[in-house]
This record gives structure tokens, C-alpha cells and sequence, in this order.
């Protein structure tokens, strides 16, 4: 393997300027976890696997010895929410090691999406904040004022001058612009260090208005409190170790005394 490998795995598929919504993992795994509930919940139908050379050089071993390749999918919603709307998702374990192979695995992810006519890109992620934020924002940048505005609309605050957007939720936008493909990146805050479900379903309500449709996110909430549930652990570890070396200083100051 040589270059990017797309397996396709359904053919003649009739898609009506499907939006394309790209949710690799990244920081909180926040945009992936809000792509995959989307997936689960209304049933989108996996429709290609994409596999590069670029990719970690690994398998992961899931549950009783099963292994899994380093791979990308891509699935297909039809007639979401009131607009009817079309969706092309790009979901997956893993996003290139090196920046020239995610040149290579966005430009040749694009251009094949491109084949079915999408007219607007969404990609999803997260954004550090360095604590847990009870109510998680969402950030958003677009490749145009249009777009920016219609963040605005949604609620969404818009990033300024406050750094980049790394990896395929950045470098799917800059590679749209050339090729006259609007799109947009929203961005949930999060610590950046577990998976955050609280900061995507903050996400997935956000783009749920910016393209009109309704969607079920109990799942999402148990996991969500789950997550709450181990922040207020590790605080509290935190809180004990800070408890603990307080009063070792105090012993020591006791015993020079």
C-alpha cells in the first residue's frame, strides 16, 4: 500500500448536495463521539473504508482478543431533519501521524466525497480549555462571512485571532476554500484529556439547529454523567494529593521546630 485505499462497499448511491461532516478523534474525542451518536442514533448506513499507509502502523485489540485495523468510514444519512437534508460522515479510529500524510488522506477523502456533489462542509472537535467547564461552549471559525454569520445565529461564538485548528477538522476547511467549498468547524470545549460526552452533546445541539433537525441524546447523557462523575473523582484525587503534601510540609516544619 502505497497511497490512500478507499474500499467501497456500496455503489450507486444517489445523494442530493449532501453536506460532508468530518469527526476524526482529536482533543476529548468530542467530535467523534458526537459524529458516532448521529450515526447510531438515526442510522446511517457505512458506505466506504478508507485506509492509508500514513496511519499509525498497529492494530488495537478490543474485547476477547479481536483486533481491529487503524481505519476511516464513511456513512450516509438521507432526508434529515426538516430539510430533507443529505449527510456524508467521516468517522474513524485514528487521523495520519505525519503532516504530509494528512495532506494526502483529506485531499484524497475530499476529492472522492466530491464525486457525490457535497456543497458545504462541517467538521467537528474540541478546544482546550485546561479545566472542565460546567456548561462546555461551542466555538466556531467558517471559510466565509456567510457561514460565520449563520454560527452567530446558532448561538455559536465565533474564535479571533486565537491560533489554529490542527489536523483534518483544520486542513478539510483550508483544502474546501481551494476547491470553492464552504464550510465550517465547531469546536466544543473541553479539558482535552478524556472522552468528553458532555462537550459533544454541546456540539451535536448546535449543529442540530444549524441544520434543522431533532435528535435523541439520552444515550449521550448517561454518558455524559459518567464523565461528570470521573472529573469530580479526579478533582477529588487532586484535592487529596494537594491535602497530603500540605501536610507533609507541616510535619516537616514541626520536626525542624
Amino acid at each position: 500500500m502505497k497511497t490512500t485505499e478507499i474500499t467501497v462497499l456500496e455503489d450507486n448511491i444517489e445523494l442530493d448536495n449532501p453536506i460532508f461532516i468530518e469527526a476524526l478523534p482529536g482533543l476529548g474525542h468530542v467530535g467523534k463521539l458526537a459524529a458516532d451518536h448521529i450515526i447510531d442514533e438515526l442510522g446511517a448506513v457505512k458506505f466506504a473504508e478508507i485506509y492509508s499507509p500514513t496511519f499509525p502502523p498497529q492494530v488495537i485489540v478490543k474485547d476477547e482478543g479481536i483486533i481491529e485495523n487503524m481505519i476511516n468510514e464513511l456513512y450516509y444519512l438521507k432526508d434529515v431533519g426538516e430539510e430533507n437534508l443529505d449527510l456524508i460522515i467521516l468517522v474513524g479510529n485514528t487521523q495520519s501521524l505525519s503532516p504530509e500524510g494528512q495532506y494526502l488522506v483529506c485531499k484524497d477523502i475530499l476529492e472522492f466525497v466530491k464525486g457525490y456533489g457535497i456543497g458545504r462542509i462541517y467538521t467537528l472537535g474540541g478546544m482546550v480549555t485546561g479545566q472542565a467547564p460546567e456548561n462546555p461552549k461551542v466555538f466556531g471559525a467558517a471559510t466565509d462571512e456567510a457561514n460565520a454569520e449563520l454560527l452567530k445565529e446558532a448561538g455559536i461564538e465565533l474564535r479571533a485571532n486565537d491560533g489554529g485548528i490542527v489536523g483534518a477538522s483544520g486542513l478539510f476547511l483550508g483544502l474546501g476554500v481551494r476547491q470553492q467549498i464552504p464550510g465550517s468547524c465547531l469546536m466544543g470545549e473541553t479539558p482535552g484529556y478524556f472522552i468528553d460526552a458532555e462537550s459533544a452533546e454541546a456540539i451535536l445541539n448546535k449543529l442540530s439547529v444549524l441544520l434543522n433537525f431533532e435528535i435523541n441524546v439520552d444515550k449521550l447523557e448517561e454518558r455524559a454523567e459518567e464523565t461528570r462523575q470521573m472529573i469530580a473523582k479526579a478533582q477529588q484525587m487532586e484535592q487529596d494529593l494537594i491535602n497530603k503534601a500540605n501536610a507533609g510540609n507541616a510535619d516537616d516544619l514541626r520536626y525542624i521546630g
